[in-house]
């Protein structure tokens, strides 16, 4: 999964928008037809959206642990005294788990959701009004990190990115010395090769994929289009793929290490223990760090480990979604006060729609999100994404844009896009297509649940929906593409195939030559594609030919 999709599609966004020095909708100046009225780029837009949406939330819960975490005893350990019913083994009933729960699992459902007080979908309750505060302090932070563009979300980077290893080099030193740490550890690199055959299985290793290397979302064409034009985009891609890799392979010590602690002192399997989602950081790892000597300091630092993951993630979808913008209003980048109103006001008003998702029955809106909107919309999108490029574009246009780029392509970088246009070609579609049937049928055949809450069928649907809408656009804005041609049907799609002279334009710009920058005029429309006088000159110069 990681070498025929990940490494092939994380190499593909990264040139595409070095070579284009522009965002996900812009860039897409190489081939019209999938700009169209900006069909993949609009569906990234989208897909970023619905993530940056409950995943703010996320940081919100993050934040309410911090601050718990400053208490003594910790408020979801059997130290603490209102803990002391539920550690002397009394039954708790609970009509949505209908069994004993642990100190940790009342704290997370009862204190921080308050999912025990909602009946399910329909009935999300009232707001939850220090989570809604929590949040809010989420995306303040959010906006003043971003406030000053890539330079100061760059700044603050390197400390988000770095403090993460200290703390998991510190959690497996701690997790090593504990006493059934190995029977977590042998939990986690025991294969289970029966659940290959499960769908969702495929599903949950494309999603972490293309999750934690952010393919798909227009973060990565955003970064890259800050990149100066010659960087060596297969060098930072190998780095950046095996190391993120690397990492969560690394992360996984730190996590089973103290759950085989805690399944040693509760006498029963690591994978009674282990849960999945937000079980594991919310419900599960704290568990088993209260049982740890210090608990207090364990909780704090991991955390603020956390909120560093999460800020450090949401950095390049929201950079997705402002460097669209500002390509399509440049008069955005040059003025500061216009840039702050905008960003603030996008702030806000995904702060006023995540205030669904903190609600009493908010858990069942963020799960419902969370499982449509990295799931088939986004393979659909990468899977044309991979076909526009390697088949309309050109693979070995493609291939030749990154040769230009990296001046000295030492001869490995040569051998190496053999390997990617292999993969662009024949082995990354047909794995996209393959996890996609299986989605699909996988999607039909199995129910959507929270729990014990099994989702009506009115609310996967809304989450089809959801999930639909962020590629539906795709064939949509590309027949309007056709449709505005002219000639024959074969003609019209030769068209829309064909780059805008202005790609290899900003390319010349981007490059330091010093040429002067073709000033953009704009053709007003609901999406509008950037036309420069080349693009002008290009279209009379053939209406000239064909009279």
């Amino acid at each position: 999964m990681l070498f025929f999709t990940g490494v092939p599609l994380f190499l593909m966004e990264l040139s595409l928008g070095q070579y284009g020095a522009a965002g996900p909708i812009t860039v897409w100046k190489c081939c019209p037809l999938l700009k169209g009225m900006p069909c993949i780029g609009i569906g990234m837009l989208c897909v970023s959206t619905l993530v940056c949406l409950y995943y703010n939330v996320i940081i919100a819960w993050t934040f309410y642990y911090l601050g718990s975490s400053f208490q003594s005893p910790l408020p979801w350990s059997c130290d603490a005294p209102a803990n002391a019913a539920l550690c002397g083994n009394a039954t708790i009933g609970n009509s949505s788990f209908g069994r004993t729960l642990s100190p940790s699992e009342v704290f997370w459902n009862t204190r921080v959701l308050g999912v025990v007080n909602s009946k399910g979908l329909h009935d999300p309750g009232p707001v939850r009004w220090p989570l809604a505060l929590c949040l809010l302090a989420a995306w303040v932070i959010i906006f003043l990190c971003m406030l000053k563009g890539i330079r100061s979300s760059g700044k603050v980077v390197y400390v988000t990115a770095t403090f993460p290893y200290f703390v998991l080099i510190v959690l497996i030193i701690r997790g090593a010395t504990l006493e059934g740490s190995l029977q977590g550890v042998a939990f986690y690199l025991t294969p289970d090769w029966v659940r290959l055959a499960n769908a969702q299985v495929w599903n949950d290793a494309a999603s972490q994929i293309f999750y934690s290397l952010g393919i798909g979302v227009g973060g990565l064409l955003s970064m890259a289009s800050y990149n100066k034009f010659d960087n060596n985009v297969i060098r930072d891609t190998l780095v950046i793929a095996i190391g993120n890799c690397a990492t969560s392979f690394f992360s996984g010590f730190a996590i089973f290490s103290i759950l085989g602690h805690m399944a040693w002192r509760k006498g029963v399997p690591v994978g009674q223990v282990a849960d999945s989602g937000p079980g594991l950081a919310f419900v599960a790892y704290p568990e088993a760090l209260a049982l740890l000597p210090g608990s207090v300091f364990w909780s704090i630092l991991f955390f603020l480990m956390l909120f560093m993951l999460g800020v450090d993630t949401l950095f390049g979808n929201m950079e997705g979604i402002t460097t669209a913008v500002m390509d399509e209003f440049p008069g955005l980048r040059t003025n500061m006060k216009h840039k702050s109103v905008f960003l603030g006001l996008l702030c806000f008003g995904f702060y006023l729609m995540g205030l669904l998702l903190v609600t009493d029955g908010g858990i069942y809106w963020f799960t419902l999100i969370d499982s449509f909107s990295t799931s088939f919309g986004l393979i659909i999108i990468t899977l044309f994404m991979c076909i526009g490029i390697s088949f309309f574009y050109g693979v070995n246009q493609f291939c030749q844009d990154i040769i230009d780029m990296i001046c000295r392509c030492p001869p490995w970088c040569s051998k190496l896009l053999l390997y990617f246009k292999a993969c662009w070609v024949v082995f990354t579609p047909f794995l996209l297509v393959f996890i996609l049937t299986y989605i699909f049928i996988e999607m039909y055949n199995t129910s959507l649940h929270y729990g014990a809450y099994v989702y009506p069928r009115w609310g996967k649907a809304l989450g089809i929906c959801m999930g639909a809408t962020c590629c539906l656009q795709i064939p949509i804005w590309a027949i309007v593409a056709i449709s505005k041609e002219s000639g024959t049907l074969k003609d019209r799609f030769q068209k829309a195939i064909r780059p805008l002279n202005s790609w290899r334009v900003n390319n010349l710009n981007s490059s330091g030559e010093g040429e002067e920058r073709v000033e953009q005029e704009r053709v007003e429309a609901p999406f509008t594609v950037n036309l420069t006088d080349a693009d002008f000159t290009a279209m009379n110069w053939e209406a000239g030919s064909e009279a």
